[in-house]
């Protein structure tokens, strides 16, 4: 496994093939395992995923900054040490309100891949 200062950012303008809404963010994929993986994900304040749904289970972990999202029309905000899922088959997006990271579980390992 590669220390984090080795691993390097990649653009992220795509969701589920869909294009994000206010910029793009970045990506780094942490790990792959037959059963899934973990992306650290970074949105500057304004970038917003459109809604959409997905395959797999996605586990969101906020690291830092604050998000808004919905997950079947329910809405909320999320702060450092918040989680939320995005339950496979669901509609759901998110929106940075300030420059947000987090770290993003995806089980079963998406067929296709799911950010670009």
């Amino acid at each position: 496994m590669a220390g984090m200062e080795d691993q390097v950012w990649q653009p992220l303008r795509t969701v589920e093939g869909l294009p994000l809404n206010g910029g793009e963010g970045r990506f780094r994929l942490l790990e792959t395992a037959s059963s899934g993986l973990a992306y650290l994900i970074h949105y500057p304040a304004g970038v917003a995923s459109p809604t959409h749904a997905h395959d797999h289970d996605s586990i969101v972990y906020v690291l830092s900054g604050r998000l808004r999202g919905a997950v079947d029309g329910v809405e909320g905000e999320f702060e450092p040490g918040d989680s939320l899922l995005h339950p496979r088959g669901v509609a759901h997006h998110v929106e940075a309100l300030t420059d947000s990271m987090w770290v993003e579980f995806k089980s079963p390992l998406p067929g296709n891949p799911p950010i670009a």
